[in-house]
C-alpha cells in the first residue's frame, strides 16, 4: 500500500518554510481506497507570490488546525505504507521537519515520481508534474493545490506501476 503525498507550504525550504494544505490518498496501485485532505494554518504568513501560485490565503488558514492537531491523523493513515510523491524529499523533509518540531521522528519508505518517471518515461525534456502530467495526458485539476497535484501523482505513480509489471523493471525505494 502506498500514501501519495503532496503539500503546499509558505515557501521552498523546509528548514524555513511551514506546510499550508497536505492531502494523502492511500492507494493500492490502481485505486484510492482512502484520504485525508486538509488545509493547515501555518502560524505564520502566507507570502503573496505563494498566494498566488497556490490561490491559498491567510484567511483560508485562519481558523485551519495547526498541524499538531492533524499530526495523530497523519501517523495513523500513512502507517505501514509507502511514502509517494512528485520529488518526495521535498513533500517528505516538510513533513519530517513538522514532526521534528513536535519531538516525533516521523520515518517511512520513500518514492519518487520524478525520479521513477526519468526511469520509465525516459526522454521527456521537463519531469515536472505539470509538464509530465501533460505528456502522458494526465489531467490536473487544481494545479498547485494539495489535493489536485496528490490526484495527478496517483495516476502518474499508475502509470509507472504498469510500466513496471510489462518490464519486469523494479522500483527504487529509499
Amino acid at each position: 500500500m502506498y500514501a501519495i503525498v503532496d503539500i503546499e507550504t509558505t515557501g521552498g525550504s523546509s528548514k524555513t518554510g511551514k506546510i499550508t494544505e497536505i492531502a494523502i490518498l492511500i492507494s493500492d496501485g490502481e485505486k484510492i481506497i482512502d484520504s485525508f485532505v486538509s488545509l493547515v494554518n501555518p502560524e505564520c504568513n502566507i507570502p503573496f507570490y505563494i498566494t498566488q501560485l497556490t490561490g491559498i490565503t491567510n484567511h483560508m488558514v485562519a481558523n485551519a488546525p495547526r498541524f499538531y492537531e492533524i499530526a495523530k491523523k497523519v501517523v495513523e493513515i500513512t502507517s505501514n505504507r509507502i511514502f509517494v510523491a512528485h520529488n518526495v524529499s521535498f513533500d517528505y523533509n516538510f513533513i519530517r521537519k513538522e514532526f521534528n518540531d513536535l519531538g516525533y521522528d516521523f520515518k517511512m519508505k520513500k518514492l519518487c515520481t520524478v525520479q521513477l518517471s526519468r526511469k520509465f518515461f525516459p526522454g521527456h525534456e521537463s519531469y515536472s508534474l505539470g509538464k509530465i502530467c501533460n505528456k502522458l495526458n494526465i489531467n490536473i485539476n487544481h494545479r498547485h493545490r494539495a489535493e489536485g497535484d496528490a490526484l495527478a501523482t496517483a495516476e502518474l505513480f499508475k502509470l509507472i506501476l504498469k510500466k513496471e509489471t510489462q518490464n519486469n523493471l523494479s522500483l527504487r525505494l529509499f
